[in-house]
């Protein structure tokens, strides 16, 4: 084989394997951040491990994109959970305009070092909404917070979670980068 054919094998393996390092990068990103909580990104879960005779309270805040007619917002805006035990929240959206809209909830977990032990058992964040004009929805997020997060000496002192959801038309850009940043 020829020196020069040689180098341009290698610079086609390069190619092809940036490339496949690009089209990987968002889903491997997205996977990191659910293992370490990073950007206040929370993992999913089957189900409660079970209360340990300790609280933390969860505040809950909601937005809407400028461009979605939507009015969003939660039933209660804090809950005192009890850390380990399953429990849920509701919030409700209403479709202010004279026609059907798909949304699509972006999420995140503030302060950051908490995403990791904030954990979803079932959310309307994992599916696509659509409303029907002046229809308002309920809809339940299911969650825990791990006990893990007592033993963590960067999150053990927490007193207050923030869970934050940004409605965004369906398939707007801002949906599909606040995925790429905060979903789980």
């Amino acid at each position: 084989m020829t020196r020069q054919t040689r180098t341009a094998l290698l610079a086609v393996f390069g190619i092809c394997c940036m490339s496949g390092l690009a089209w990987a990068s968002v889903p491997l990103y997205r996977l990191f951040c659910q293992a370490t909580g990073l950007n206040g990104t929370t993992g999913r879960a089957e189900r409660a491990p079970g209360g340990v005779n300790q609280q933390i309270v969860v505040a809950f805040d909601t937005n809407v994109a400028p461009n979605l007619p939507w009015r969003f917002r939660p039933e209660a805006r804090t809950d005192t959970v009890d850390i380990g035990a399953r429990d849920m929240a509701f919030f409700d959206a209403t479709n202010t305009s004279r026609t059907p809209i798909t949304g699509t909830a972006t999420f995140n977990v503030q302060p950051a070092q908490a995403g990791k032990y904030f954990k979803k058992i079932q959310c309307f964040c994992f599916t696509q909404q659509t409303l029907r004009p002046g229809e308002t929805q309920r809809m339940p997020v299911i969650f825990y917070v791990d006990p893990a997060i007592l033993q963590d000496p960067d999150a053990r002192d927490i007193q207050t979670i923030t869970l934050s959801y940004t409605f965004w038309p369906a398939g707007a850009a801002g949906a599909s980068a606040g995925r790429t940043a905060h979903d789980g």
